[in-house]
């Protein structure tokens, strides 16, 4: 399965945007999801998971409250919702598809990944 993530942009601190993540030759529909960011010069971090069902979810604690990590199953798309947007969320962005139905936070869990979209965050 490819992923193609978008959604990305410029916005001012406190703006909003969603990010996508589609699935093409393939499907994720029993498998959990994941975005993960990364800034210049830092470690590759976890933003969000979400089980098969979409019933669970887990995010890192600086993104919680205002992230929310969704799916349609039937369109195999992965959605993060990203409100009141701070500079620290400046990043790359990329999703990838879970090796479990499960949620989970470290990047060895995945296997596919998408390429990323770029977030950028003005003071």
């Amino acid at each position: 399965v490819q992923l193609q993530a978008s959604g990305g942009g410029m916005v001012q601190s406190g703006g909003s945007l969603t990010l996508s993540c589609a699935a093409s030759g393939g499907t994720f529909s029993n498998n959990g999801m994941g975005w993960f960011r990364q800034a210049p010069g830092k470690e590759r971090e976890f933003v969000a998971s979400i089980d098969w069902g979409g019933q669970f979810k887990f995010y890192r604690e600086s993104v919680q409250g205002r992230f929310t990590i969704s799916r349609d199953n039937t369109k195999n798309i992965v959605y993060l919702q990203m409100n009141s947007l701070k500079p620290e969320d400046t990043a790359v962005y990329r999703c990838a598809v879970g090796r479990s139905r499960r949620v989970r936070a470290s990047p060895y869990e995945y296997g596919s990944w998408g390429q990323g979209t770029q977030v950028t965050v003005s003071s």
